[in-house]
């Protein structure tokens, strides 16, 4: 198997390569990038629990997980494209955020004192059925308070 990092090097080289637009233009539609892949995501979503009353059922949870593949390996490059030492830069930040987020390994939700649910393959919504009643239920996992958009957001 490739290693991942060497992919997204090659990914965002061969990006590079093919632009003729100046550098901060190009981060700056990389970054771009990152949104119109997350609207994918949605679009997954939507399309996993029916909820588009001209398509139906037109996605399973599988094409979701992809759709959120989709974004991260985006990001990974995006930040590639920004710096060299991206790698460092990735493996730096989730040591942070874990940390954070993690409790230091704890075995609790940061600061709470509550265990953390297990993770399984029914809350992540692995073999939910593609139509049917059962297609309209989402993932359930609860989510940690230091993970997510917030963990991210408190870097600043």
């Amino acid at each position: 198997m490739q290693d991942t990092w060497k992919a997204v090097e090659e990914l965002a080289a061969r990006l590079e390569e093919h632009s003729t637009l100046p550098v901060e233009q190009r981060r700056l539609l990389q970054l771009l990038k990152i949104t119109e892949e997350a609207g994918e995501v949605a679009e997954a979503v939507i399309g996993a629990t029916g909820q588009n009353p001209r398509k139906g059922f037109s996605h399973t949870w599988a094409d979701v997980e992809a759709e959120v593949c989709d974004v991260i390996i985006t990001a990974m490059v995006a930040l590639a494209r920004m710096n060299p030492d991206a790698r460092e830069v990735f493996a730096a930040h989730v040591a942070k955020v874990a940390g954070r987020g993690l409790g230091k390994g704890s075995g609790t939700a940061a600061g709470t004192g509550a265990a953390r649910p297990a993770s399984s393959a029914a809350t992540r919504g692995a073999g939910l059925p593609a139509t049917g009643a059962g297609a309209s239920v989402p993932p359930t996992e609860t989510p940690d308070p230091g993970e997510g958009a917030n963990a991210a957001e408190q870097d600043g």
